[in-house]
């Protein structure tokens, strides 16, 4: 009974320890992580740990159900599809064909409607949404200095640094893309109650505009700077812009920092559907026209989804680029494998989303498994 009494004592010390020294050292934020993620058995983000967080609604008008296709899941998956979703645990696949439903089916009790983290596929949202408050005149062009709207940023190579530099990825950021390590910025940003502190630490160490570095916090930072601009909260701006508009049938979540700062996590976590998710891809597909009216400048979407960089042509402005044989698609890309590839060519827009994106699970690369859901849905589609 003594030794007992005397473990729960030390017990209690060396965690009062451990906590008061991760506030004292500024990291306080990994207890957050280790309740909502580590504890759960996860070693990063996944899916549906948007319910372990703070979330603002984007809310939907009136919904403009996707037809379905006159071969409407006329052909079942193939052999090697059905392998690799297994494999990956893919959550929902889904082929739009001539802006109909050709194909849909969901798994691992997830349905049409099911909410799961967009992860970076939100990056294409927030330069969508640059894209319209320079068309409003909330921002002057592509080439206004991030330090007109954070004065942290008005000096030395820092005042090179420009909208456009955020949505293409080349702001010249010590940001280091590490998600699976605890003292990573990656890290205290996903857990971090004050966002902004974090982001506004950022310093810049290379030249600005010259070269491609996939950096999260240049997203979140041009959140910031739309906010900033527009004087409107990002969940207010994409319903008002995008969410509404595009009739998405379902309201949906956008993570936020905390409910004291309430930023948005704007380089990740929208939590919506396959479907929803569609729609932003259809109108790029579209040149930015939505039911015959222009929703977003045709100009700003051929710019971003067209190479910034030579040396990095699978990036643009917020969308990642890729050939695959003699087409040509552009994507939402998120962490897992969350996907919306379009080939606007063919009229035809792939969604998936899972668990995992398999082996070469990379950093900022196309993995295999992209090629796999493109090809197999093509095969299927030739049936």
């Amino acid at each position: 009974m003594k030794f007992l009494k005397k473990f729960l004592k030390w017990t209690i010390i060396i965690v009062g320890l451990i906590v008061a020294t991760l506030y004292i050292t500024d990291t306080d934020y990994l207890l957050k992580a280790v309740r909502t993620i580590y504890l759960k058995g996860y070693t990063t983000a996944y899916l549906e740990d948007y319910k372990e967080f703070d979330n603002e609604v984007v809310n939907k008008g009136t919904p403009q159900p996707w037809p379905n296709h006159k071969n409407y899941n006329s052909v079942k998956e193939t052999d090697k599809l059905n392998e690799i979703n297994k494999a990956n645990g893919t959550i929902a696949y889904v082929i739009i064909k001539n802006d109909s439903i050709w194909f849909e089916n969901y798994y691992d009790g997830f349905g049409e409607d099911s909410k799961s983290n967009s992860f970076s596929m939100a990056k294409s949202y927030v330069s969508g949404l640059m894209g319209k408050a320079i068309e409003q005149g909330y921002i002057k062009s592509l080439d206004q200095p991030v330090g007109d709207f954070f004065p942290e940023f008005s000096e030395g190579l820092a005042a090179k640094m420009t909208v456009g530099d955020l949505s293409s990825m080349a702001s010249g950021t010590n940001w280091d893309e590490a998600y699976y390590s605890p003292l990573s910025i990656t890290t205290r940003a996903y857990f971090d109650d004050d966002l902004e502190k974090v982001i506004l630490g950022l310093k810049v160490v290379n030249e600005p505009g010259t070269a491609y570095k996939y950096a999260s916090g240049d997203t979140q930072l041009l959140a910031m700077v739309i906010e900033k601009a527009t004087g409107k909260k990002l969940y207010d701006y994409l319903t008002e812009s995008f969410w509404k508009p595009l009739g998405s049938e379902n309201s949906t979540l956008w993570q936020v920092d905390s409910e004291a700062h309430d930023l948005v996590k704007a380089y990740c976590c929208i939590a919506s559907n396959a479907k929803d998710f569609a729609r932003f891809g259809k109108l790029y597909k579209d040149h930015g026209k939505w039911n015959g009216k222009q929703i977003l400048d045709s100009a700003f979407i051929a710019k971003s989804v067209t190479p910034r960089f030579a040396a990095s042509p699978e990036y643009g402005y917020g969308w990642w680029l890729k050939n695959v044989g003699d087409k040509e698609f552009f994507m939402m890309r998120g962490h897992l494998g969350q996907y919306v590839i379009v080939e606007p060519n063919d009229n035809v827009i792939v969604v998936r989303l899972g668990h995992s994106k398999g082996a070469g699970d990379a950093i900022a690369t196309f993995t295999d498994d992209i090629t796999t859901y493109i090809d197999e849905a093509y095969k299927m589609l030739e049936k």
